[in-house]
């Protein structure tokens, strides 16, 4: 059906727009996918920017809502344009995945800060469109380290100068914008050597061409034609199908072998520190934001490192590690290779700090950190499912809490054709354990029960403070108490954490082992691992690995093998 045209841009045309960006961009997701060959192979361009999108309309119709909520008594009519398109940029900011959905996100943001100028203001016409437009593309550009040419910046730029050199309403510039996209995103193969040789258009260029269709779409209220690419006969529609037979075997050259994303609660000046930093470790650098909130996008081949570089610039959050694997062909200079097939099989763990999180990705798992306070939902698991591109997965919780959560997200998964195995894990220590015996070459079912085996052998145990007086398994606990607990149960109530951590591994050790493991949180303190490990050299033939978690919630996890 076609829409109801708006006549202005306002707070119900960026409702309309974000709604109709996100169908369009629903409906061209595998597409996008299937197109994905810079700069990196995996597969996923379509889906981030889906994912951007939907954190977009999502921020927009809560604006909506809680006007409603407030109701016409309470003298609040529809949100302005400034709340809407603040929150529209919000949402993206907060949602961006990837590459392409970050640099969507400082699009939208670019275009909000001229948008909401004059706060008050209930609508802007072509000419506020216009220069939204050009800031939107202009700051794209500024947020990206090293720009490339023939990639979703170039297709930006174009939509803002054909904007430019026209006049007229909002809907003559969104045509031209569009069009203007359209052409750009035509020639970019003959800009960029990785999309020549596999005869495609950019992916990211052809999600902002179906997202400024949907903004004419908007002020017209019909869908305009779609453009044309490849060469003048090739429809955009026709692009996927041209990317799986136009076949290169060449290997790519060669690049990092991490993603990492992350939500960052910093100052400009720490931020500025941190894009020199990320720079020297990595590429893709694409850092947007401002105001004290920042997405952080980059590829390194030390998460661990690039995560560290955010601790370091202020608070980083939402982190998200995703390893390439080898099938990723990472577009570098003049080699690069077609869209990776699906890995046979992957990892996916739910990790409880940042030091964790480089750890299991080290070891080849794509995970999802789950902060103090911040389970994830069902659909991070799964978002997380789809990240590893693989036919089967193996899924650890590492948390006896999430059992429900992840039975939802392997269900999902399921559905969508992925094989997936849940190992019921309890603990981060349970999952390093699983790992450590993971083999991706035998049969799933035979990795499955090894994986399994090795968590169920391992015992678990944590040391905490207690936030309030309770009733434990091991007496009355007041606040500010050193607890320990094994197996989810509270063992040991102290006053020393070191001395806690000490009773808590001689109890567990009481029932045998050969290997314990420590897993130290930022506020543990300094010689709590020197006299845990002192404590072990008691036990005979009993070996202890030490890893740094971060901000992990718990002083101490202990795992006994």
């Amino acid at each position: 059906m076609p829409q109801v045209p708006q006549t202005f841009f306002d707070a119900l045309a960026v409702r309309t727009w974000c709604g109709l960006a996100l169908a369009a961009l629903g409906r061209a997701r595998e597409e996008i996918d299937a197109i994905n060959v810079y700069p990196v192979a995996d597969g996923d361009t379509g889906t981030n920017l889906y994912l951007t999108m939907e954190s977009a309309a999502a921020a927009v119709e809560a604006v909506f809502a809680g006007h409603e909520a407030a109701g016409p008594t309470a003298g609040v009519g529809k949100p302005t344009l400034a709340e809407a398109v603040r929150a529209m940029a919000h949402g993206a900011l907060i949602g961006a995945r990837g590459n392409s959905g970050t640099i969507l996100a400082q699009l939208l943001r670019g275009m909000a800060q001229i948008l909401s100028g004059d706060g008050e203001a209930a609508h802007t016409d072509g000419r506020g469109l216009r220069l939204a437009l050009r800031h939107a593309a202009d700051s794209a550009r500024d947020a990206v380290a090293h720009p490339v040419e023939g990639t979703v910046l170039t297709v930006a730029s174009a939509a803002a100068d054909a904007a430019t050199g026209t006049e007229g309403d909002c809907g003559t510039i969104a045509r031209a914008a569009y069009e203007g996209a359209g052409t750009a995103l035509a020639a970019t193969p003959g800009q960029l050597a990785a999309l020549a040789r596999a005869g495609v258009v950019d992916a990211g260029g052809r999600g902002l061409v179906a997202v400024l269709a949907a903004l004419v779409e908007t002020f017209t209220g019909e869908a305009p034609r779609a453009v044309v690419v490849a060469g003048g006969h090739a429809r955009v529609a026709e692009v996927a199908e041209a990317a799986e037979v136009c076949a290169d075997d060449r290997p790519g050259a060669g690049g990092p072998a991490f993603e990492v994303i992350y939500l960052l609660e910093a100052d400009d000046t720490a931020v500025a520190r941190l894009r020199r930093r990320l720079d020297a470790l990595g590429d893709s650098l694409v850092v947007v934001g401002g105001d004290g909130l920042w997405n952080v996008h980059v590829h390194v081949d030390d998460a661990g490192a690039a995560v560290e570089a955010g601790v370091e610039a202020g608070r980083p959050y939402r982190i998200r590690i995703t390893h390439f694997g080898a099938e990723d062909a990472h577009m570098t200079g003049e080699a690069g290779r077609q869209p990776r097939e699906r890995a046979q099989r992957a990892v996916v763990a739910v990790v409880p700090g940042e030091g964790l999180a480089g750890l299991y990705a080290e070891a080849g798992a794509t995970t999802v950190l789950a902060r103090p306070g911040e389970p994830p939902a069902s659909g991070e698991l799964v978002e997380a499912v789809r990240r590893a591109h693989a036919r089967e997965v193996v899924l650890l919780p590492n948390d006896a809490d999430l059992r429900h959560t992840a039975a939802a997200a392997a269900e999902q998964a399921r559905a969508e054709g992925v094989r997936v195995a849940l190992i019921p894990t309890r603990s981060a220590v349970q999952g390093i354990a699983a790992l450590a015996v993971h083999e991706p070459e035998r049969r799933f079912d035979e990795d499955v029960v090894s994986m399994t085996s090795a968590a169920g052998a391992t015992r678990y145990a944590e040391v905490v403070i207690a936030e309030r007086q309770s009733w434990t398994m091991a007496g009355i606990c007041q606040a500010g108490d050193v607890l320990g607990l094994i197996d989810g149960d509270v063992a040991v109530i102290g006053s020393d954490v070191t001395l806690t951590a000490a009773a808590v591994v001689d109890r567990m050790l009481a029932a045998g082992g050969e290997m314990v493991t420590l897993v130290l949180g930022d506020e543990a303190p300094a010689d709590v691992v020197d006299h845990v490990e002192t404590r072990v050299r008691e036990y005979l033939a009993v070996d202890t690995v030490v890893y740094r978690g971060g901000r992990q919630g718990a002083l101490l996890l202990i795992g006994v093998e």
